[in-house]
This record gives C-alpha cells, sequence and structure tokens, in this order.
C-alpha cells in the first residue's frame, strides 16, 4: 500500500511539475479602485490555492476546540463513572447467612 500510495504521488508531483512549466506566463489580477497584480500564472494559482486552505483551517477551528471540549468533558465523566463502579466493587457484600441450619 505505501508503493502504491509513493507511485501515484510520484505521478501527481510530476503532472503538477509539468503543469508550473507549461504556465510560467505573465497574468495580471485586477482587484477593485485600480488595484493589480502582476505575475506568473502558476505562482498566483498556488498563493490563491495556499490562501483558501489556509482560510478552510481557520474556519475549522472553532469546531475543534468544541469537540476537544466535549471529548473532555466526557473523559472527565468516564473517569468518575469507573472510580465509582471501582469503589462498589471494593465493598465487599457478605452472602445471605442461613437463619437456621436443620440436620436431619
Amino acid at each position: 500500500m505505501k508503493i502504491l500510495f509513493r507511485i501515484v504521488a510520484a505521478i501527481l508531483f510530476i503532472v503538477f511539475f509539468g503543469f508550473a512549466l507549461k504556465n510560467t506566463q505573465e497574468a495580471s489580477l485586477r482587484f477593485f479602485f485600480d488595484y493589480e497584480i502582476r505575475g506568473p500564472l502558476v505562482l498566483l494559482l498556488l498563493s490563491f490555492f495556499a490562501g483558501g486552505a489556509a482560510l478552510g483551517i481557520l474556519a475549522m477551528i472553532p469546531t475543534v476546540f468544541r469537540y476537544r471540549r466535549d471529548l473532555n468533558k466526557l473523559k472527565k465523566s468516564l473517569a468518575a463513572m469507573e472510580k465509582e463502579s471501582e469503589a462498589k466493587r471494593m465493598v465487599r457484600v457478605q452472602p445471605p447467612q442461613p437463619d437456621t441450619v436443620v440436620n436431619k
């Protein structure tokens, strides 16, 4: 499985490297208020991809922290339940004793 993953990764690297070599022409990106960025097309694409990935990670942060908080609460609750269960096991219950023993 590792070999297959490495082969696929190598093929993707070669494809993306070829894409970068083929798209070196100058591109201009125009924003509002006559602001313009000029640079190689592949660098502009890479920068916007990285920016989108960063924004996606920032959008996930509140959810990750909420899940961590919930997980810590559940771990504390589980530890308390295990402690309570262990305490109940420690109390030895004597089996019932007969009131009288009848010998026949």
